[in-house]
């Protein structure tokens, strides 16, 4: 069986303003991620068409993970280990995975992430217009920003919401019931469906896939937040031009430290 999760995730933002933010935010985390043969790789990046939800934009980028692995999943996996993820943007609705993930060396590992984005404070019940049958086999799970840490290594108090207060907003720090108290408000509603279908490995690795989109999410709307007065007043065209420099110095960091083979010529294609 599938392990399908909706995350819930409440900013202190509107929608509209975590559409630059949030473009901000995975720009400069996947560049400070990036190290040591670990991180984000972009491929593509380019625009694209849906005749149900118009414009938007494609990524495809390699997710090369092997060292963050744990030592039971280690066991089995090559030493060189990336995930493909390939991604459709049509903000306020994304896809991630639209048909699947693809790995290295598992083509039984699929996931598929489901992303909407609704000015509430996660109060919507099937905003991403789920049928019945995964309405309830979902786990619904609210993901708080300030009073939910990240690990040890990634911690910062000037990344806790609890902490920070924005010079240009006014914003934070967040305390006790802020999703119920501050404006203006907005939560990423977040379906994440996971699968490996090899007996023996398969609840555990359903698990851990589960883990750790989790702590990614919420390290990466914790950022966002702490960011504000970084990215707050850019333009679409602004934030787009960040996004392609600090892509291509991700790119540049990684593939220094790639596997000669695993270092791809292939032009990325930004707008």
């Amino acid at each position: 069986m599938v392990l399908i999760k909706e995350y819930r995730i409440c900013m202190p933002l509107t929608v509209e303003e975590y559409k630059i933010g949030q473009l901000y935010m995975i720009a400069r985390h996947s560049l400070e991620q990036s190290d040591d043969g670990e991180g984000v790789e972009v491929i593509e990046n380019k625009e694209c068409f849906d005749p149900e939800h118009g414009k938007g934009q494609y990524t495809e980028k390699r997710i090369h993970l092997s060292s963050r692995l744990p030592y039971w999943l280690q066991a089995v996996c090559p030493k060189v280990f990336y995930v493909i993820e390939k991604g459709w943007n049509y903000y306020p609705y994304t896809v991630t995975g639209k048909k699947k993930y693809t790995c290295s060396f598992i083509p039984k590992l699929h996931i598929r992430i489901l992303t909407r984005f609704e000015d509430n404070a996660g109060t919507s019940e099937n905003c991403l217009n789920l049928p019945e049958e995964t309405l309830a086999n979902r786990i619904v799970d609210h993901v708080d920003i300030a009073f939910e840490e990240p690990s040890e290594k990634h911690y910062k108090k000037e990344e806790d919401p609890k902490f920070f207060k924005s010079r240009i907003t006014g914003r934070g720090p967040l305390v006790e019931g802020w999703r119920q108290t501050d404006e203006p408000m907005m939560c990423s509603y977040k379906l994440v469906e996971a699968s490996f279908e090899v007996w023996g490995l398969q609840t555990r690795v359903e698990d851990f896939i589960q883990k750790c989109i989790r702590d990614v999410l919420l390290l990466g709307h914790r950022q966002a937040f702490a960011w504000i007065d970084e990215w707050h007043g850019m333009s679409i065209d602004d934030v787009r031009m960040y996004e392609k420099d600090k892509q291509t110095e991700a790119n540049d960091k990684l593939r220094q430290s790639l596997p000669p083979a695993l270092a791809t010529d292939k032009a990325q294609e930004t707008t």
